[in-house]
């Protein structure tokens, strides 16, 4: 392993982990001699280990803490029974009047702040105009909502009277976002009459009317006059944004819920039906925030904070919870290329970023771009960047202390929307290795197992977390008996998380995610399920079926071909091609466009009709045939012999990316 960066004593010393070690020592009368003894500690002794994390932090409870966990089966863990708080009252325990509460920057526009007062008082008054709608605690509000400012005074809104909140991004489809709020019966919805991406406005009048068609649970609409479009708005059952803020409110005032109350419904796509509703609880992901930010993060009060994101990406959730612990938050909209690859690191030099995080797929891009962002521009301030999404190259590691930093600590993590957190990540007393993510996070025993469940040291396991953890859902919405919770995590290693990602653990301790074990999609970081892809691939009436994989390239990109069976009498050519990429973009998004499209005379199906998307996956990444599919367990055997040659033509032509 290449040694990258090393943190100086004085470094160590002044981290949050440092200051947690000492109270461990001081208080509980714990000491370790380094940070493996102290995260074997956390695993060995789960509750002490949260217990010690509520008490670091000050955690308020209106009620006491009856038990700190009830079991440790997975499902069905319960944490700190008897507990009643509110995740946004602990936000507005980090104010500080001295510093701004958020700074914003869009495409047009340069940083603007708002001040806690202001935030505060905009928070007010959404949440007693939905207090007025009768919304109360469980009911549901969500947003289509770009990322500015708006979207925060809403999710704080939301959350302070105990409302569930749930966003998309603007740039998914009416169908994406059905599919989506549709599960969860929202009683409000809150939008943007159209937002900026490339240069360009991007109108959302119309979806409103579609979406408030399909959305038979909403009583109304909160519309924001953000591109100057919502005078032609003509719904019933709308309020303005600006006319809510102007009304006279008394102070903020926080409905105290239960520990396990929902807070939020994120959306995770599988590879068949419907998005995943994964709902988490207001104290699971007060807990893991502050653990993760605070201590694995080195976040800090006055540190200004900048993870690249929608509104429909974790990472928008994680980087607001800055606010837990006094830091700034640093939003931008827009595409992060436009009007060049530097427009980001432009931003870092005015806002005087502390930490800069994005996905793995945009320093990848700068990295092939030749940027120099260290000598281009003044990032005296950025002691942290982060990593996330996909798994970040050795080349790209080493670009970051070449052209961004030297002195630098480079945070590569891994986790995902199910957790709203990371299971491995960063620490700010190891050092770093190119290509190696640097650790297991605290609390979190996770291991790479072979198929029998054997734990693997040096070799590629799948990653499984074997102990619950606070911030895991507490269940997906409208899941009858926790059905679709258990196939998703559950059923390979019964009691165990199975997350999904090939991991290879050193016998250092440092970890290697080795990409997708399933067949969810990776597009730029984000994960997509392929049946949103099949949906949107066969409206278009030439395709009969379809089916879609990724694949990870050995310079840390993806390649998503797309094979499309089609009628009797029809022939890919442009046309066909053209409708296929418009339709996907149209009814989901932009990152649902494959790279290429094939055509096959028919899609492999088991014996009991699923697709076998790993199966031909395994064959494009390489894995010998007999090893990738039973064609025994096959209703269509004959069908893998077009993606064999298709394998062998592929690794000649494809370059990596």
């Amino acid at each position: 392993m290449k040694l990258l960066w090393e943190p100086s004593a004085e470094f160590r010393r002044q981290t949050n982990m440092t200051a947690y070690m000492n109270w461990l020592a001081d208080t509980r009368g714990l000491k370790f001699a380094d940070y493996t003894a102290l995260q074997h500690w956390s695993v060995a002794h789960l509750e002490t280990f949260w217990q010690s994390i509520w008490d670091y932090y000050r955690i308020q409870s209106t009620t006491p803490v009856v038990r700190v966990l009830s079991s440790h089966a997975m499902p069905g863990a319960q944490w700190f029974a008897g507990a009643s708080l509110n995740f946004a009252e602990h936000i507005f325990r980090g104010r500080g009047d001295h510093r701004p509460a958020l700074l914003a920057a869009d495409e047009q526009h340069d940083l603007r702040e708002l001040s806690w007062a202001d935030l505060e008082a905009r928070v007010a008054s959404v949440a007693g105009y939905l207090r007025d709608l009768g919304v109360t605690p469980g009911d549901r509000v969500v947003a289509y909502l770009p990322n500015i400012p708006e979207a925060l005074v809403a999710f704080l809104a939301a959350s302070a009277i105990g409302a569930v909140w749930s966003s998309c991004s603007p740039d998914f489809g009416t169908n994406s976002v059905v599919d989506r709020f549709q599960q969860i019966a929202p009683k409000v919805l809150i939008a943007v009459d159209g937002y900026g991406y490339n240069g360009k406005t991007i109108d959302r009048v119309a979806e409103l009317g579609q979406l408030q068609a399909a959305l038979p649970s909403l009583e109304r609409i909160l519309l924001i006059d953000h591109r100057g479009g919502a005078g032609r708005c003509g719904l019933a059952g709308v309020d303005a944004w600006d006319q809510v803020l102007a009304k006279s409110v008394g102070p903020l005032h926080f409905e105290s819920v239960p520990f396990d109350h929902p807070l939020w419904v994120l959306y995770s796509s599988g590879t068949t039906g419907i998005p995943k509703a994964i709902t988490h609880s207001h104290g699971g992901v007060l807990l893991e925030q502050l653990k993760h930010l605070g201590l694995h993060c080195d976040v800090k009060p006055g540190d200004r904070f900048f993870w690249y994101s929608t509104t429909g990406w974790v990472m928008w959730n994680i980087g607001l919870s800055v606010l837990l612990l006094g830091a700034v938050p640093v939003i931008y909209d827009g595409n992060p290329g436009y009007p060049d690859q530097n427009r980001l690191w432009a931003m870092a030099e005015r806002a005087r970023l502390t930490h800069f995080g994005t996905g793995a797929a945009y320093l990848i891009a700068c990295m092939k771009a030749g940027l120099k962002p260290g000598s281009d521009f003044d990032l005296k301030s950025l002691r942290v960047m982060g990593s996330t999404g996909s798994p970040l190259p050795e080349e790209a590691f080493e670009w970051v202390y070449n052209s961004v930093k030297p002195d630098l600590w480079l945070l590569s993590m891994s986790g995902g929307t199910d957790i709203a957190s990371a299971f491995v990540g960063g620490c700010p007393l190891l050092p770093v290795h190119a290509g190696e993510i640097q650790c297991a996070l605290l609390g979190v025993d996770v291991r790479a197992l072979d198929e029998a469940g054997h734990t693997l040291v040096g070799e590629v396991g799948e990653m499984v977390v074997m102990e619950p953890m606070p911030s895991m859902p507490i269940y997906f919405w409208n899941d009858a008996g926790d059905r679709r919770y258990r196939e998703s995590y559950f059923e390979d290693y019964p009691g165990r998380w199975r997350h999904g990602d090939w991991m290879r653990v050193s016998a250092q301790g440092t970890i290697q995610i080795l990409g997708r074990s399933d067949s969810t999609l990776n597009r730029g970081g984000v994960r997509i399920g392929t049946s949103e892809v099949y949906r949107g691939v066969e409206l278009v009436d030439a395709v009969a079926d379809s089916l879609a994989v990724s694949i990870e390239l050995p310079g840390g990109g993806h390649y998503l071909p797309l094979f499309v069976q089609l009628k009797p009498g029809f022939e890919l050519d442009a046309d066909i091609r053209t409708a296929i990429n418009q339709s996907l973009r149209a009814n989901f998004s932009p990152r649902h466009v494959p790279d290429a499209i094939f055509q096959i005379d028919e899609v492999p199906y088991t014996l009991t009709g699923k697709k076998m998307e790993m199966p031909v996956k395994k064959i494009l990444m390489g894995v010998a045939p007999e090893k990738a599919a039973n064609r025994d367990a096959m209703k269509n055997p004959a069908s893998l012999d077009y993606f064999l040659a298709f394998a062998a033509s592929m690794h000649k032509e494809l370059p990596s990316r």
